[in-house]
């Protein structure tokens, strides 16, 4: 039988727009290559492959067919191995409007994780991709799955990236619930207060996540029943069929303006065999048209947009963001704001990277042949998925991301190499191919590993350190580097000696040296030691430094003082850090911060630090647990203060030290540097220990006597600050259920509070969640474990 599916837009009648779509995780309980193969099934049925090859025929069958695809990180797998002739149908098909490619980037990146500049890269690869085959921009914004939205979703990859609408589907259960009562679901969201309406969209969140009405699933093998039109077979139900669409359009339409609604026909990894989904689509727009009571059509979310568009209709506006997230009374997905946090500050150190190689690429010059940075471009953009930076992926999917981002890395190390390596001679950059200094880099610093920096110069040799600057301004700032010798000198490139403090690490690299014996070959057997060699670089911006390290008869580079401190001093007895205007005055006899004091501006705090852990809800009852996503606390428990643990300060001309070991698995160390006004604190915490069942969420928490008034600031992605008030929702009057976890936000940049004298700030590395839960007091969480798998 022919179905009539060339319906259009009908005035005055209730029009749905049925947008076929597939929400393919690029990761998640399998790697991005095992669900693109679909290998590894056990886990989750699951192939992209079989997606894109089912979809493609199922088009061509029928002109008014249409379909919506994402994921450019699967598309251009498969698109590599399509012939040219399949090439070709595939670019009349986007040609023509039936297959469209909405948002665009290499993934559905998640929007509380990754930092802003992540999420324009991404996008911005997946973009170049579809304008060099198709010619072709994509139109508009489909994060559909992330939990929660940011401010900077919306302004900068909304309405500054060219989009036209964005749409997305988990917004808080009690949000959602009275915008559907005022039909507010669809808005104009204008994300930043300083741009205002010249960076704001159209915006959209779906009634019930983006999966189709209840009853029209049409996979193989899903529970729906399918349209069965043939009379001379049983369980003929069309009629039926036919009122369960126009009853849910009717619903749907009572929560909505104007008399358009969108229906998305699909969810994740569906259309494995399309023509299911499409044989009983163009029933169901059929004999939908034939009953006349609303009217069904093929759409694409651009289709939709234009149709909203042309009804001049109002629409709210909404301010700010969508977090903190929640899906029910006791689900705050707000755990994964910490979640993984290793893997989060891989993430971000490789970003960083990443723009100094791709600067440095760009000076280079891009060649037909060596390294580039290609494969770093694309494990950084897969990296930003909703399920990989998020720390929501399994265990085994963790472990391939950072596999990837380590190949990545590993080729742009050697563009940077060779092109710093050309710079410092000088040489011109159309000729350098192979120059004569060959550079090696230390991207293990943080277990005190460079076998580059750590050599005899006793023996006549320099180390020469080039430090590159990938910013647009001129920075100062301390460098460390390990070193086996306290008798070093540090000069410039003029050959001026600087300043320079060693510090002594007790025999960090005796375990080194077995585990990497090769990349010590030839050196001193007596060199057991190792130190940290610091002095400051100053580097122009955009530009390189250059400094040589070199053995000294006597000890050039200041040996700092070590003090060990113990409980034993009186209980006023007060130890100050800080060789600059900035002195953190500690306890002696508790071991424990007391007080800010700048020197410069006069600013003179009472501040303490402690660590507290949230034990995770298990779930007992089949009630809502803590996990990947969910914060859900059960009981705070304090972790005892370092009063009767000895602490460790170093202090040196350009910076001082504190060492402390909380507890077996929590350590910390302070540094507060001679020119910088800021203290800058290095945890290490973990493995948690989970021996008794029951999962712990790390927390520490920056306590002063300011008067903040329930008032905090958050960041968005690294690029601006909003306002959150605790217990509060602009949008609605919120019921407090989770005083806690509903009051946590990602932390992308820092977290501040302030009264009328005084602000406090803290910055992060890396992603993390955070909140004031008293006045006076920051907290951030470090990390989080338990005892079942996190995803």
């Amino acid at each position: 039988m022919v179905y009539n599916t060339s319906q259009s837009i009908i005035p005055g009648k209730l029009n749905v727009h049925l947008v076929a779509h597939t929400h393919d995780d690029v990761g998640w309980l399998k790697t991005v290559d095992q669900y693109y193969v679909g290998s590894n099934n056990s886990i989750q049925g699951a192939c992209v492959q079989n997606v894109l090859d089912s979809l493609i025929p199922a088009l061509l069958a029928d002109k008014n067919r249409k379909f919506i695809y994402v994921e450019q990180a699967f598309f251009q797998r498969w698109w590599r191995d399509q012939s040219e002739a399949v090439q070709s149908k595939v670019k009349q098909l986007v040609s023509s409007g039936q297959l469209e490619f909405i948002n665009g980037g290499m993934c559905m990146h998640d929007e509380a994780a990754p930092h802003y500049i992540d999420m324009i890269d991404q996008t911005t690869l997946g973009h170049r991709f579809i304008k060099d085959e198709f010619n072709l921009t994509p139109r508009i914004g489909w994060q559909i799955d992330p939990f929660g939205h940011s401010a900077v979703q919306a302004y900068l990859l909304g309405a500054e990236v060219g989009f036209d609408s964005f749409f997305f589907g988990r917004i808080d259960y009690q949000d959602r619930a009275k915008r559907k009562e005022e039909k507010s679901l669809e808005v104009v969201w204008r994300g930043s207060k300083s741009l205002g309406s010249s960076a704001q969209i159209f915006a959209g969140a779906f009634p019930e996540n983006y999966e189709p009405p209840s009853g029209f699933y049409f996979e193989v093998n899903d529970d729906s029943p399918i349209v069965q039109d043939d009379f001379n077979l049983f369980d003929y139900n069309v009629q039926e069929r036919v009122n369960d669409f126009v009853a849910a359009a009717l619903s749907q339409a009572n929560i909505t303006r104007t008399n358009h609604i969108m229906w998305t026909m699909g969810t994740d990894f569906k259309y494995q065999y399309a023509h299911t989904w499409f044989r009983n689509l163009d029933k169901l727009i059929h004999y939908v048209n034939q009953d006349g009571r609303v009217n069904a059509l093929y759409s694409t979310p651009s289709f939709y947009t234009d149709a909203k568009y042309a009804t001049n209709d109002s629409w709210p506006l909404k301010t700010e963001d969508f977090f903190p997230y929640a899906d029910n009374v006791d689900a705050y997905w707000t755990g994964y704001f910490t979640s993984r946090p290793a893997l989060k500050g891989y993430v971000r150190m490789i970003s960083g990277y990443y723009l100094a190689a791709r600067q440095l690429e760009f000076f280079m010059g891009r060649r037909k042949s060596g390294p580039t940075t290609d494969s770093l471009a694309d494990a950084l953009a897969v990296a930003q998925h909703h399920d990989a930076v998020s720390g929501t992926e399994q265990q085994h999917v963790a472990y391939d991301y950072a596999k990837r981002l380590s190949i990545g890395y590993k080729e742009a190390e050697d563009l940077v190499g060779v092109t710093l390596a050309c710079m410092v001679e000088s040489t011109s950059k159309s000729r350098c191919v192979n120059p004569v200094t060959k550079f090696q880099q230390c991207p293990l610093l943080n277990i005190t590993y460079c076998p580059p920096t750590e050599v005899d110069l006793s023996l006549g040799k320099r180390l020469v350190v080039v430090v590159y600057n990938s910013l647009g301004w001129k920075r100062e700032d301390i460098i460390r580097i390990p070193v086996i010798s306290e008798n070093v000198t540090v000069q410039d490139s003029s050959g001026k000696e600087i300043e320079a403090q060693v510090l002594p690490v007790a025999n960090a690299s005796v375990a080194l040296r077995n585990l990497y014996a090769p990349a010590y070959e030839g050196q001193s057997p007596s060199a057991t030691l190792l130190y940290w060699l610091a002095f400051t670089a100053s580097v122009p911006p955009l530009g390189f430094s250059t400094y040589i390290v070199s053995s000294a008869k006597r000890a050039a580079a200041t040996l700092v003082s070590q003090t060990v401190y113990s409980s034993s001093g009186s209980q006023n007895d007060t130890i100050e850090v800080g060789p600059g205007n900035l002195k953190l005055i500690y306890s002696r006899n508790e071991g424990k911060l007391a007080q800010y004091n700048n020197r410069r501006n006069k600013v003179k705090a009472s501040v303490e630090q402690s660590y507290t852990y949230y034990s995770g809800y298990d779930g007992a009852g089949e009630v809502q647990s803590s996990g990947a996503y969910i914060f859900r606390p059960n009981g705070t428990f304090p972790i005892p203060s370092p009063g009767q643990i000895p602490f460790t300060v170093m202090q040196g001309p350009l910076y001082d030290e504190v060492h402390q070991k909380i507890n077996s698995w929590i350590s910390q160390v302070t540094r507060v540097y001679k020119e910088k006004e800021h203290a800058e604190v290095e945890f290490t915490v973990g493995p948690i220990p989970i021996d008794d069942g029951i999962g712990k969420e790390v927390v520490t928490q920056i306590t002063t006597t300011m008067k903040s008034n329930k008032t905090f600031f958050t960041d968005s992605n690294g690029r601006d600050f909003l306002e959150r008030i605790r217990d509060y929702r602009a949008d609605w009057d919120l019921l407090v259920n989770q005083p806690i976890a509903g009051n946590y936000y990602p932390i992308n940049l820092g977290i501040y509070m302030k009264d009328d004298s005084t602000e406090l700030s803290i910055l992060v590395d890396r992603s993390v969640g955070g909140s004031s839960i008293s006045d006076g007091q920051l907290e951030l969480m470090l990390h989080r474990f338990f005892p079942i798998p996190l995803a």
